[in-house]
């Protein structure tokens, strides 16, 4: 199946308007969870996770959840509905599977059910996962960021992580621990996405608020201390703390049904729907706790942005980066 790269000019459809389509439900399923973890903050009408507060600024609510089941379905359309890129399988089926910020878990459970025999631990600030879940799929509370409580025993064949731009401080703090918590020979994979809107028309130039919102996010979140648009550095900082194999795959992903491709009109779709769903959450912490606006002036400065990103000749895309190394067999 043919994917859209960062040489390919994506044509565009002029005769198509955008239109809504569902994005896969999160399954139900068996599950278990540690950690009964579940005060939290309510703040300008999102919730948000009240473990290490303060530490991430995006919220755990059920529209956020949404979002986030959206989001799954972008990573998994872009890449031809596969669940990874590392090549985890040249070596035997892993058999233990780690997956960092695990969200709402679905990741972590479709990869439960097509390793039935390997044993699959989802990390997360807040416990928003399913109350079921299979027997070899466990989920605890925990802190990306503070230290991983695994053993040297207890590595993981292959870790996974996606969508950490914005909740990481010091990534090679973070890169490092995956390492050591990798067996040698094993893989860590990180999946995220540019927060930097791009045209290869420049009609993004008739998005002015577009413009000044991706600008505002990236100072904002730099300001906080945790940098949300990381994905084209993470080759790089995989590489300097040993990982070898390092590959950056990276995919334009259309915003809005306006490619003329029938499959990158879907993905378009599903993308433009993320986007819009993510303004708010991106928004409304940052805004209010760093830059000091009031919840009033950040949401009608939401609206701006959406407003902008519902234009019908804009003809934008976001980078998509599935970026994963190995820890040397030998180290």
């Amino acid at each position: 199946m043919s994917r859209p790269n960062l040489d390919e000019q994506i044509l565009v459809d002029t005769s198509d308007e955008d239109s809504l389509c569902d994005a896969q439900s999160i399954i139900d399923s068996n599950f278990s969870l540690t950690s009964t973890t579940r005060d939290y903050l309510y703040e300008n009408g999102r919730r948000y996770h009240a473990y290490r507060l303060g530490h991430y600024p995006m919220p755990n609510d059920e529209e956020e959840q949404d979002r986030l089941a959206f989001m799954h379905h972008l990573f998994k359309l872009l890449v031809g509905g596969d669940l990874y890129r590392a090549p985890i399988l040249n070596d035997g089926p892993p058999k233990r599977i780690l997956d960092v910020g695990t969200g709402t878990g679905i990741w972590a459970l479709e990869m439960a059910d097509d390793f039935p025999d390997a044993e699959i631990v989802g990390t997360d600030l807040s416990p928003i996962q399913p109350n079921w879940a299979p027997p070899n799929c466990t989920f605890n509370v925990d802190d990306a960021e503070s230290d991983w409580t695994f053993t040297p025993a207890e590595a993981f064949d292959y870790i996974h992580a996606r969508s950490l731009g914005g909740g990481i401080g010091d990534w090679n703090r973070f890169l490092r621990q995956a390492y050591r918590h990798t067996k040698p020979g094993g893989w860590v994979e990180i999946q995220e996405y540019e927060t930097w809107i791009r045209s290869d028309d420049g009609t993004i130039q008739r998005a002015p608020m577009l413009l000044d919102w991706q600008q505002k996010i990236d100072a904002a979140s730099t300001q906080f201390g945790r940098p949300m648009n990381v994905a084209s550095s993470l080759a790089g900082w995989m590489q300097e703390v040993g990982f070898v194999n390092v590959t950056d795959d990276s995919y334009k992903c259309p915003v809005g049904s306006w490619p003329k491709s029938p499959r990158l009109k879907e993905i378009g779709r599903v993308g433009k729907i993320t986007l819009y769903e993510a303004v708010e959450p991106y928004t409304l912490a940052l805004f209010t706790r760093v830059l000091g606006w009031s919840g009033e002036d950040a949401q009608e400065y939401v609206n701006k942005v959406r407003a902008d990103l519902l234009r019908p000749d804009i003809h934008v895309y976001v980078v998509y980066h599935y970026v994963y190394g190995r820890r040397p067999a030998n180290s």
